[in-house]
């Protein structure tokens, strides 16, 4: 079963930078490399909103409310995904979710933006923005 685990939250203050990371375990079927993998969020009494995604072939896509801030990346070779964020700010405040999606389990990359489309999904990592 694959298994993915947030890290890197934690409180920063407005305009600073924290690099989130997600560690993906348990591949047996499919390598890491065939998941598109996304980062969502969820802000206190809100819905869990979509952030970023980066695709198996390392396309990538951003909310508008985070581009130009935020920058996904990802390492295949240690089964990592990165989501580098800067100038950061108070509504930037969220619990950060890292999901994976089968490049098989889709047609269209935009569906990555939706919240109920992934295979698997992390515990999540808290983010505070604050001065």
């Amino acid at each position: 079963q694959v298994q993915l685990v947030e890290s890197g939250g934690g409180l920063a203050r407005p305009g600073a930078s924290l690099r989130l990371s997600c560690t993906a375990s348990g591949f047996t079927q499919f390598p890491f490399d065939y998941y598109s993998m996304a980062w969502f969020r969820r802000a206190p009494g809100e819905e869990r909103e979509f952030v970023s995604y980066i695709e198996y072939n390392n396309k990538t896509d951003y909310a508008d409310s985070v581009k130009g801030r935020f920058t996904i990346s990802r390492d295949n070779a240690k089964n990592l995904v990165f989501l580098e964020m800067n100038s950061l700010k108070p509504e930037d405040a969220a619990v950060y979710y890292c999901g994976a999606r089968n490049h098989l389990n889709y047609v269209v990359a935009s569906s990555l933006r939706i919240t109920n489309t992934m295979d698997f999904w992390g515990e999540g990592t808290l983010v505070n923005v604050s001065s």
